[in-house]
């Protein structure tokens, strides 16, 4: 199964093309923003270096948030946009599984965190197994050691760091990489059946706001 898969819901913006367990190229470039101009570019190359055009693909791979608003709309347009011009399925996965994923086995219950960068968390608990315990949470730092409870927990993602100063010696940083891992997500999404919508996962309201009267032009 040949799988383009990639990620915008990071501080970074990330592509891989994945056939049968093998990563056949993967480039990433970190960046706050502008993940909408870098995206097309990045997946242009990746199948002009591996001499591979979108007919071939078998599925398109996405990580459908949480994460930075634009982001997301931007990783899912894309994939939608990829899948109805080619004709192929999109596979939509939630960040925080991808971050779980990449955890190496682990016998303690395993917690994605990432940094909403407003001051909060979004966070999942995945057992060891990598099934989720429960949905995507937001949380601020100080609630979050209360929030996952005493059991032994390892943490992943790029707010792993800031949240582990309130846990005790119960917690500990995985080694993996704080960013998604786009071949843990196209091997994720190959193991999915095909049809489900992408949907995003927001897990907040957006900060933006429509002004009274919905917006309309004042008479």
């Amino acid at each position: 199964m040949l799988i383009l898969a990639f990620d915008t819901t990071a501080a970074a913006c990330s592509a891989a093309l994945w056939r049968d367990g093998e990563v056949l190229k993967v480039e990433q470039a970190a960046m706050a923003q502008g993940q909408a101009e870098a995206l097309v570019p990045m997946i242009e190359r990746l199948l002009s270096e591996c001499a591979i055009d979108y007919e071939r693909l078998d599925r398109i791979a996405v990580t459908v948030g949480p994460g930075s608003f634009t982001g997301v709309r931007v990783g899912i347009a894309t994939a939608r946009a990829i899948g109805l011009a080619a004709s192929k399925p999109v596979i939509g996965i939630t960040t925080t599984e991808v971050l779980a994923a990449a955890v190496p086995e682990s016998r303690s219950r395993i917690l994605a965190v990432m940094d909403t960068k407003r001051g909060d968390l979004y966070v999942q608990m995945f057992g060891p197994d990598r099934s989720a315990i429960g949905d995507v949470s937001v949380v601020s730092p100080e609630d979050l050691p209360s929030w996952a409870g005493a059991d032994p927990v390892m943490l992943i993602g790029d707010g792993a760091a800031l949240a582990m100063n309130g846990f005790g010696a119960n917690a500990s940083l995985s080694d993996a990489s704080p960013l998604p891992d786009v071949a843990v997500l196209a091997r994720l999404a190959s193991t999915r059946d095909e049809g489900a919508e992408t949907l995003p996962i927001y897990a907040r309201a957006p900060d933006a706001k429509l002004p009274t009267g919905g917006g309309r032009l004042r008479p």
